[in-house]
């Protein structure tokens, strides 16, 4: 009968985390201590309204369908732009911003000061309103 429990006590917090995990992946978060970065450091240019820095493995499925929701967006605006980097690559940027799982998307505006977070599989609205909030006011 114990191990009844057991398998039931696991099931629920199995189901809990799943349900958390589903509210909270790919929501976007307002970063509280803003942080700089630039061309040289990213190895590529900055859009000039916005850039999604994606730090993304070679192995992460919800890491190529971020990249493709990102890229379909920067088509429409060319004022963004989309750097993706490979967390194996950037150790010294992961450690400093904290990464702990891919995909995780830093939305930088035109000076490249980090505005917003995205972590796990990117929403298309979440990526938009993202876009819409760091950009400058026209």
């Amino acid at each position: 009968m114990t191990g009844l429990w057991v398998i039931l006590g696991v099931i629920v917090v199995a189901l809990v985390f799943g349900g958390y995990r589903r509210l909270t992946d790919g929501r976007a978060r307002a970063v509280v201590a803003a942080a700089d970065l630039d061309a040289a450091t990213l190895g590529a240019g900055l859009g000039s309204e916005v850039t999604f820095v994606q730090f993304s493995s070679p192995v992460c499925a919800p890491c190529r369908s971020t990249a493709a929701t990102i890229t379909d967006l920067t088509r429409i605006h060319p004022g963004a732009a989309h750097i993706e980097l490979d967390v194996g690559d950037h150790i010294d940027l992961v450690s400093r911003f904290g990464i702990t799982r891919t995909p995780t998307v830093l939305v930088l505006d035109a000076r490249g000061t980090v505005r917003t977070r995205l972590v796990g599989p990117a929403r298309r609205n979440e990526v938009l309103a993202a876009f819409e909030h760091t950009r400058p006011a026209a």
